[in-house]
């Protein structure tokens, strides 16, 4: 099989594999030589795979899989950190990519909270007997 990793800057990952596991919402997941399509949401987790006996890793942001003609394993992801050392994907990549996660829920959060507040305001200001003047 062939398995893709980009990114919206790089192509992180373009090789043979033999085997692949990744993980989405319902779990984790094997893929072999001849597995039908398939295309599912990735979670923030690692992905790995084996080539000739060796184990590789990717720390993938999110992002999309999908199997085509049972020898193409295609993943687009925000973003992607390949590395050797498991442990260290685990601790470092995975707890930055769920800091990162979180601080973007964080922002979403307080950017609604500002969008509605302003919708209050406009509502108030058109309602019968506001001062349409001071809206300008």
């Amino acid at each position: 099989m062939r398995l893709t990793i980009i990114t919206p800057l790089s192509i992180v990952v373009d090789e043979d594999i033999d085997s692949l596991r990744a993980e989405d919402e319902s779990g984790s997941f094997g893929i072999l030589p001849g597995h039908a399509p398939f295309l599912t949401a990735l979670a923030i987790s690692i992905v790995s795979w084996r080539v000739a006996g060796k184990d590789r890793f990717c720390a993938v942001r999110n992002g999309v899989m999908t199997v085509e003609g049972q020898t193409k394993v295609a993943i687009a992801t925000r973003e992607a950190v390949t590395g050797d050392d498991l442990a260290t994907l685990d601790q470092e990549v995975l707890q930055r990519f769920q800091s990162e996660a979180d601080d973007e829920r964080v922002e979403h959060v307080e950017t609604m909270r500002l969008q509605m507040h302003a919708i209050r305001q406009m509502i108030s200001r058109l309602q019968p007997g506001a001062n349409k003047e001071s809206f300008r």
